[in-house]
């Protein structure tokens, strides 16, 4: 791991954790960082040893979004096709957070704004520091909210305020967000990540499987009826009473000690 690196990565005791690490740009993506990112949720995906990733930012900011420094239309040439940087660099690495059957925190460190702020809305669980921002800033520019942002938002907020964050680019502060229920928790700057990786480390310890069948539970629940969910339910808790974590965590209830779950 070294500082020129775009996206730091260290794996400590089942945890990934995973600066994005361009503080003098704010964290905004190039290509690179894109790249950077994306091989690290899929690296995720593949390592059993890896059973909570944790995404932070370096410096003062979270991520400010798409870096715009090679975009200026002062300098001529055709318009860029965003929906080609879209579909080619923001959507995997969107599904790969989203279908990874982990546990994924996100300390938002400072400003989140833009693609940013979207990032971090489709973390699984996403802890702020009070300073932080979150910013839809694309009607600033022109653009629509993108990296799943008009779909987080609108499950999240409801249409009326996702519509009005989306039309204005107004910031949300931490706090603002956890009482709307944008995040789960606001914390002291100097606290967010000892308690950032403390809740890591303990998803890390639990029942990997228990807990990728609930993400994918819970997330299936926007579009499934009763009925469908119902179903669903049925189906992963016969796939969860049939691991050993399930036979570790009963055997633990049983005997008045803490289990120790190995994952699967």
């Amino acid at each position: 791991m070294t500082e020129t690196e775009t996206v730091l990565a260290e794996l400590q005791q089942g945890v990934l954790c995973l600066t994005l690490n361009r503080p003098d740009k704010l964290n905004s993506f190039n290509e690179e960082m894109h790249l950077a990112l994306r091989a690290q949720i899929e690296r995720a995906h593949e390592d059993p040893a890896i059973r909570a990733v944790l995404l932070t930012g370096a410096g003062r900011g979270f991520c400010a979004g798409q870096d715009l420094g090679d975009r200026d239309p002062r300098k001529g040439g055709p318009a860029p096709d965003l929906g080609h940087t879209l579909e080619t660099f923001y959507n995997p690495t969107l599904r790969l957070i989203r279908s990874l059957e982990k546990p994924v925190i996100c300390a938002v460190n400072g400003v989140a704004a833009g693609a940013g702020a979207n990032i971090a809305l489709a973390c699984d669980i996403v802890l702020a520091a009070q300073s932080a921002r979150f910013i839809q800033a694309f009607s600033k520019i022109g653009l629509i909210p993108d990296a799943g942002g008009s779909w987080s938002l609108a499950r999240i907020l409801g249409e009326p305020r996702a519509k009005a964050l989306a039309l204005t680019a107004e910031p949300v502060d931490a706090e603002t967000a956890a009482a709307w229920g944008m995040i789960w928790k606001a914390l002291p700057d100097d606290t967010l990540m000892d308690e950032a990786m403390a809740l890591a480390s303990r998803l890390a310890a639990g029942p990997t499987l228990g807990l990728g069948l609930t993400k994918r539970l819970i997330q299936a629940a926007a579009t499934n009826s009763l009925d469908e969910q119902l179903d669903m339910e049925r189906d992963l808790q016969q796939t969860a009473g049939r691991s050993a974590d399930y036979a570790e965590g009963v055997a633990a209830f049983l005997d008045k000690r803490k289990p120790e779950f190995k994952g699967a």
